[in-house]
């Protein structure tokens, strides 16, 4: 349900936009990347606060701290899931906004590949937010964590788009996310894996 909740977010804002700006096609060309990347961050976050409350409410969240596999392995298994049901689908529609937008074939394609790149950085995150304000009513707090820490994502994902546009090569910036995901695939699982005993003891 909060998988289809942001996917259906996701659409729903790339949508509207168009409609509020206007007919001007270079002015929806240029904001095009912004929007897509904003609303795909916020989608990301809308379902994020309940990737590990059912665990910790139902008990499961102990028996996998007593579980004798990695803990970090477990965590990175479920960030992966987490993205394969709640972001790939939202990867999957933003070729479609694109062309709302007046995105070139090109252009379209970067963005598909930076949202490839990106959107597992923001989950990798924001699983360290949902674990640091798990158990805690509202999200508010959630949110304040995790945007600071996007911001770069969000940056290098638009401007790769951006650069396609003008002419310029986006490599740059598709390295940027790319490190970026080994920088937090390699970190954030361990780190939420010690917040997560955290807060159960």
């Amino acid at each position: 349900m909060d998988a289809l909740s942001a996917l259906l977010f996701f659409v729903v804002v790339g949508s509207v936009f168009p409609l509020a700006v206007g007919p001007d096609a270079a002015m929806l060309t240029a904001i095009g990347p912004g929007v897509v990347w904003v609303a795909a961050l916020l989608a990301v976050m809308i379902s994020l606060h309940r990737l590990f409350l059912p665990d910790l409410e139902d008990g499961t969240l102990e028996q996998l701290l007593l579980s004798p596999r990695s803990l970090t392995g477990i965590v990175l298994v479920r960030i992966v899931g987490h993205w394969l049901i709640s972001c790939l689908p939202l990867v999957a529609v933003a070729p479609v906004l694109g062309l709302q937008f007046g995105l070139s074939a090109h252009a379209t394609g970067v963005l598909l590949v930076s949202l490839l790149l990106g959107t597992p950085t923001l989950v990798l995150l924001g699983a360290l937010g949902a674990v640091l304000t798990l158990g805690l009513r509202g999200n508010v707090l959630l949110a304040l964590i995790v945007l600071p820490l996007c911001v770069p994502v969000l940056i290098f994902g638009s401007g790769a788009v951006m650069a396609t546009q003008q002419g310029l090569p986006a490599s740059p910036h598709l390295s940027l996310l790319g490190a970026c995901l080994l920088v937090t695939a390699l970190l954030c699982p361990w780190a939420v894996g010690a917040a997560l005993r955290l807060a159960v003891e």
